[in-house]
């Protein structure tokens, strides 16, 4: 027997001799002939193979088709020279109907059934596990001498045919201060999965214990490391047994077929397109990925809108990067609850001011353009105006369809959490991200008020208990939008409001959202949310990212999405709405101009045209 001492620098046709001689005594081959293209193998009846392949293409992450044979044909030039695919892998798979029904070290007894079938050679991460080494990223499983973790995922694939199953990822450990360096290492290397399609709590992926693989060894991880998983090609093997085919082969998962083809050269960094990696949620610990040129973009519009018309001072509260965290939180949410309403008229029926509403409905409009589940919660009193809003919303073309109108009021201690989750539990919440927009903010004394210092307590439901509760529901995160800091969400910001905005040290809100979005004009921050999930649903390395690297870019929606922008058209003529309900300005008169007789931020146009 020959033992793993050298392997890692012998060539790849000298271990496919050693292979077919039985004469290893390994279990895997992560590791082996570094710097050279390993392969999943899937071997099926010729009459599947169309549809095989086209199911490869339609999970292009998962099963990187490197190369089709022939029937009955073993060799695959393209990527060995004198090879045999019924002896070169060092273990493999047999399926009957779908059952695992053996492993074997050689196809050679099936010489006669493999006349009619199809070897599909399929991209392996082994082949990207020398590049992580070189950028100075550890590789654990080769460390430990041990395959990879590899779990299924209930994460389903795009079907095609008779061809459908779950994704099948491989984890490494990577320290968190190499997160971005590893996502950078593999995103060029397509034919090996590419880029991670989670990085993370496995339990986002459906994956309850790390400890338990599907397929491989348990990997350790080290103090500081993150799960950090790609898309694998074991998921063929799990196509292969729901096709329940009278007879099939793969590789044994981790034993993999060794090409002569050295790894795509990574470019260098001028013509590498650039990554960001950045952390949305600590519980469940969730990473996102965006490409530099969106996050670039969201981050222009951050500044944008954190211009201080009425010189209030809101700079000092201004956080980097909230626009872009809190949108990336938004992406990934399948519910989204927004609130909005500040009754700072309180002498007037109805009290409230119309900063708040048109951005509360941009950002609505946007999340149902991208097939979100969205809801708004307002006050009980503020009910009727709110359900009208809505319906000529519909009318204008602003909204696709009406969205649900929510009140809350507290009736006991778990009425938060009732409202929140099915039947109050928290494994089961409702929503997955909450929304402020220039909604009025408790302060510390348990009271509501106006920049001027008047408390408006009476007026105003405790929605702010729903973001207190959220922070105790894993999965739950928040945002909230202001422009003077006494808005729900804006405790964050609290010390800063406190010591640079006027009545500050009593106005400030107390209550914390995840993400504190600044901006000018509140409505504004609602506009620039809009555009910015707009720049991330067509940044195609998020897009892959969100789709886990399964089925297809979902740009062809691009036209919907565009759609359903804000737009100054529609911000004026539901202005004009709210005008018409009553609804006043809640902001100086310098900041006001007239537009046929109603009154209008000169600026809300200005702004729109630069955001847009």
């Amino acid at each position: 027997m020959i033992l793993t001492g050298g392997l890692k620098s012998l060539l790849p046709h000298v271990l496919r001799r050693i292979i077919r001689c039985n004469r290893l005594s390994i279990s895997n081959t992560s590791g082996m002939a570094e710097g050279f293209k390993q392969t999943n193998v899937v071997i099926l009846h010729k009459s599947l193979a169309d549809d095989f392949e086209k199911f490869c293409h339609a999970n292009d992450g998962p099963l990187p088709l490197l190369y089709r044979s022939k029937p009955g044909d073993w060799e695959c030039p393209s990527l060995s020279s004198d090879s045999d695919i019924r002896t070169d892998c060092l273990q493999y798979k047999r399926y009957e109907h779908g059952a695992c029904t053996g492993s074997l070290q050689s196809l050679k007894e099936y010489s006669e059934q493999l006349k009619d079938m199809v070897t599909f050679y399929l991209g392996c991460s082994f082949s990207f596990e020398k590049t992580l080494q070189n950028a100075g990223i550890p590789v654990r499983n080769v460390e430990q001498k041990c395959n990879v973790s590899m779990y299924k995922t209930a994460v389903p694939c795009h079907a095609v045919s008779r061809f459908s199953c779950n994704l099948v990822v491989t984890m490494r450990p990577i320290p968190e201060s190499k997160l971005e360096a590893a996502v950078l290492a593999t995103s060029e290397l397509k034919e090996a999965h590419g880029a991670p399609i989670h990085i993370g709590d496995p339990g986002l992926l459906g994956i309850q214990d790390l400890s338990r693989t599907d397929y491989g060894d348990p990997v350790h991880l080290h103090p500081g490391d993150i799960p950090v998983f790609w898309a694998c090609g074991v998921t063929g093997a799990e196509a292969v047994i729901n096709c329940r085919a009278p007879l099939s082969f793969t590789h044994s998962p981790g034993c993999m077929f060794i090409t002569d083809v050295k790894n795509n050269k990574v470019p260098d960094k001028s013509s590498r397109e650039v990554l960001q990696v950045h952390c949305i949620s600590q519980d469940p610990l969730h990473y996102s990925i965006v490409s530099e040129e969106a996050a670039q973009k969201i981050k222009t519009l951050e500044s944008l809108i954190g211009i201080d018309p009425g010189d209030r001072g809101i700079i000092h509260l201004c956080r980097q990067d909230e626009l872009l965290k809190a949108c990336l939180a938004m992406s990934h949410a399948r519910s989204v609850l927004i609130t909005t309403g500040f009754p700072t008229h309180f002498t007037y029926e109805p009290p409230e001011e119309n900063d708040g509403p048109p951005g509360a409905l941009a950002i609505a409009a946007l999340l149902q353009a991208l097939e979100k589940e969205v809801s708004i919660v307002t006050d009980r009193r503020a009910m009727n105006l709110n359900k009208k809003i809505i319906e000529e919303a519909v009318q204008l073309g602003i909204l696709k369809k009406p969205v649900p109108l929510l009140s809350y009021q507290r009736q006991n201690a778990d009425s938060a959490l009732m409202f929140l989750c099915e039947n109050g539990n928290p494994e089961r919440p409702r929503f997955d991200h909450l929304i402020a927009i220039e909604r009025a903010g408790m302060a510390a004394d348990g009271n509501y008020y106006n920049a001027r210092k008047i408390n408006i307590k009476h007026l105003v439901d405790p929605i702010d208990e729903l973001f207190l509760a959220a922070q105790t529901i894993p999965g739950v995160t928040t945002t909230g939008v202001g422009d003077g800091g006494n808005e729900l969400g804006m405790g964050k910001v609290k010390d800063a409001v406190k010591k640079h905005i006027k009545n500050g040290d009593v106005i400030a809100c107390d209550v914390e959202a995840d993400f504190t979005v600044v901006a000018g004009v509140s409505n504004w921050g609602g506009y620039a949310i809009a555009c910015a999930l707009y720049i991330l649903s067509t940044c195609e390395i998020h897009d892959r990212y969100l789709r886990k690297a399964v089925g297809f870019p979902q740009l062809s929606k691009k036209t919907t999405w565009l759609s359903a922008l804000p737009s100054v058209n529609k911000e004026e003529k539901l202005l004009k709405t709210l005008v018409q309900h009553g609804v006043r300005s809640g902001k100086t008169a310098s900041l006001e101009m007239e537009v046929d007789g109603l009154p209008f931020y000169d600026t809300h146009s200005l702004m729109i045209e630069k955001l847009l």
